[in-house]
């Protein structure tokens, strides 16, 4: 097959928004509120921004740095820049790992179109209901699931299917922009509730007493997972953009959108629980875990006045930021597939879609009818969750901040940074995010991989 042209982005700002929204996800929407929830609010979300500016920015400038110098998919980007070596391989982790995610993201994904039909319905306008009874049915049914995966699947594909420009960049600039406003509506709606101010309170006047190492593990764990760290997505994205943009600029404003938007998440969810915990004089359950978004939420806008226009507005900006990620995850395998088995870019779709589809239906069906089929005594959902959360990100990240710190040479990394020399970078600045990729970041994540797996 005769090789094309590889696609770029034809704007920085397109490119700007498909990073971004490789980023703000379900680690934004879905995990990062009930996570937060969980340590203590404030003060977590202090030592989250800081993890995220000292250890996780450097080591995302550094696969932003490989994938652009790079110039390819994962596999070939390190290849090439270490033509012959074994740290090709890293790459090729970082492939699996994207399948591998895609195929129980793409189960979440799908439960939030489900219930962004139901909302169309007014389906969750019922306070007496049992919201963790009705999500337990449906995660249990052996076809309803299914159909809703497959679904949300298949709109991952079709937009990744008409390429870099026409696909992602295209969709990235309608979808980022429509999530933003959707989710300020929802933010306004929950902080004008009685009761909303403690929420508030809650997520940003610290209390340092309840910091834990803990805390501060699971800081930097929840930094890693929001900016995508290790899978390919940046470092495939990256290789799309032109040789002028900046690299440090570009990634500052993509952990910034990143941050800004989980905050902004947080205020869409935090208060409205408080609000409805104040209403019924109960204590406010915001570290209900996973089932935050899925049970909990649906019984606050239950009680909400204007709760089922809410309703509808939360569940659109799930969606959409479920796919706005499940692209990225997806054009990390269409990219290899396309690059090392010489495939059309539609018949790499297709092979994904298939591949993923199959592995996803595993995962879907194992909260119902495979519910007692175990891998390693763990669920084949949670299986792959816990396989990628805990070994194949740090893992990647790990051997990733290695290759950079200590594989590519300073000055090339240096040059790489200042797009030689042609912009004006303080050489210090240049020196600090490759010393703290060379020697905090390793440690740093290796203290999160032993704490994922001795956990």
């Amino acid at each position: 097959m005769e090789n094309k042209p590889r696609e770029t982005f034809g704007s920085r700002m397109g490119m700007l928004l498909a990073m971004s929204g490789s980023a703000i996800g379900l680690g934004n929407i879905w995990r990062f509120p009930y996570t937060l929830g969980q340590n203590g609010g404030a003060a977590f979300l202090l030592i989250y921004v800081l993890m995220l500016v000292l250890i996780c920015l450097p080591v995302m400038v550094s696969e932003y740095l490989i994938g652009r110098r790079g110039g390819s998919n994962p596999f070939r980007s390190f290849d090439n820049l270490s033509p012959g070596s074994k740290w090709r391989w890293i790459g090729f982790v970082a492939v699996l790992a994207s399948a591998c995610i895609l195929s129980f993201y793409c189960v979440v994904g799908g439960w939030s179109v489900k219930y962004l039909f139901d909302s169309f319905s007014f389906a969750f306008s019922d306070a007496q209901s049992d919201y963790a009874a009705n999500f337990s049915s449906f995660i249990g049914s052996p076809f309803k699931p299914l159909l809703y995966t497959l679904i949300f699947l298949c709109l991952t594909g079709l937009i990744i299917v008409f390429g870099v420009r026409k696909g992602i960049e295209r969709m990235a600039k309608i979808m980022i922009t429509v999530l933003f406003v959707i989710i300020v509506l929802v933010v306004v709606r929950s902080l004008t509730l009685p009761g909303a101010v403690e929420g508030v309170r809650y997520m940003f006047v610290p209390d340092f007493s309840k910091v834990t190492a803990d805390t501060v593990i699971a800081a930097m764990g929840q930094a890693f997972f929001s900016l995508s760290i290790g899978c390919g997505c940046i470092l495939t994205y990256a290789s799309y953009v032109s040789k002028e943009e900046n690299i440090l600029a570009s990634s500052a404003w993509i952990s910034f959108f990143d941050t800004v938007f989980a905050i902004i998440a947080g205020l869409a969810i935090i208060p409205a629980v408080y609000a409805i915990a104040y209403m019924n004089g109960v204590d406010p359950n915001v570290g209900a875990g996973p089932g935050l978004v899925f049970i909990t939420l649906p019984g606050v806008f239950s009680q909400m006045p204007l709760g089922g226009v809410a309703a509808i507005l939360f569940f659109l900006a799930l969606m959409l930021a479920a796919i706005t990620s499940s692209i990225s995850l997806m054009e990390v395998v269409v990219a290899f597939i396309i690059e090392e088995l010489h495939r059309s870019r539609v018949i790499a779709v297709v092979m994904t879609f298939l591949i993923c589809g199959v592995v996803g239906v595993f995962c879907s069906l194992s909260f119902g009818p495979l519910e007692g089929f175990k891998l390693f005594g763990l669920s084949v959902f949670d299986f792959f969750d816990y396989i990628t959360s805990n070994i194949m990100l740090p893992v990647g990240g790990l051997l990733l901040a290695v290759f950079a710190g200590w594989r590519l040479k300073r000055a090339n990394y240096l040059d790489e940074l200042t797009n030689s020399g042609k912009l004006k970078i303080p050489r210090w600045l240049c020196l600090t995010i490759y010393y703290l990729v060379k020697f905090v970041a390793p440690i740093a994540i290796s203290v999160i991989f032993l704490n994922c797996i001795l956990s």
